[in-house]
């Protein structure tokens, strides 16, 4: 077997296209996102958790939808191993679920932060020194740029914030990708404008949480779920479709009225 990928090379790694170059690289930036992370406080630690959450998320969306499906086709141990990842990205979008209720200044808080950086290391180590190993050594260096070109694809429409019952595995993940990217997404900009300023405003707080409540709702739809296995499957809360329905519809009608706001 191939040694861990974070003592390769680029070209070892199959060159500046390869999935696993692109992972790699995520890996240093998460780090570099982590080390930030230890200490901060308030605003300054809302914008590091959501450079942190944009990073995170969509890579490991990719993974389930992409890189997952090759491994549990091509390796004998490859549902094994692809699970206990699953369950780690799992965990991480319970984690992240709970830190949005959570006051800053709280123990909860920080033992929550705490275990967050705790799985998402111990991901990165699971990831880096077992499974790209094996499956560098199932596909050639041809393959892993087109994994890499379709991972990044799938990557860029991915969404990026925690959804917990949406299913790690297709079709599940697949059918969910873009209308949580386009709620989670346009959830950045608002939050970033937030952080940004000096004091929260309260528009775009109202804003925010409307779209946070409108993508937990949306997840709940029952064709997001499809494919999951048991073991990360989460069904507390269940809400039915009217209902996600008409969250997504007052996020968007918040974002309306702000936007209106702003152009006047």
């Amino acid at each position: 077997m191939h040694p861990s990928i974070a003592e390769q090379s680029v070209e070892q790694l199959g060159g500046r296209l390869s999935v696993l170059t692109r992972q790699k690289k995520d890996h240093i930036e998460l780090d570099e996102l982590l080390q930030r992370l230890e200490g901060s406080e308030g605003a300054d630690q809302e914008r590091v958790l959501l450079d942190i959450y944009a990073l995170v998320f969509p890579h490991a969306f990719a993974e389930e939808s992409v890189l997952w499906p090759v491994m549990r086709r091509t390796l004998d141990d490859g549902e094994e191993l692809t699970l206990a990842v699953e369950r780690e990205h799992q965990e991480v979008n319970e984690l992240v679920t709970r830190l949005e209720t959570l006051e800053h200044g709280t123990l909860e808080r920080s033992e929550v932060l705490d275990r967050l950086t705790e799985v998402l290391r111990e991901d990165v180590r699971d990831e880096e020194d077992e499974l790209f190993p094996r499956l560098q050594s199932v596909v050639d260096r041809w393959e892993l740029r087109r994994l890499g070109l379709y991972w990044e694809i799938v990557r860029r429409i991915a969404p990026t914030r925690a959804h917990p019952v949406v299913a790690r595995r297709p079709p599940g993940n697949v059918i969910a990708a873009l209308p949580l990217s386009i709620v989670d997404r346009t959830r950045d900009l608002v939050d970033a404008a937030r952080y940004a300023a000096r004091v929260d405003p309260p528009a775009l707080r109202a804003v925010s949480k409307g779209l946070t409540g409108a993508g937990h709702a949306l997840e709940h739809l029952p064709f997001m779920k499809s494919g999951e296995d048991e073991s990360t499957r989460v069904e507390s809360g269940s809400v039915g479709s009217r209902t996600a329905l008409v969250a997504a519809v007052a996020g968007a009608g918040l974002l309306l009225v702000l936007f209106s706001r702003r152009r006047r």
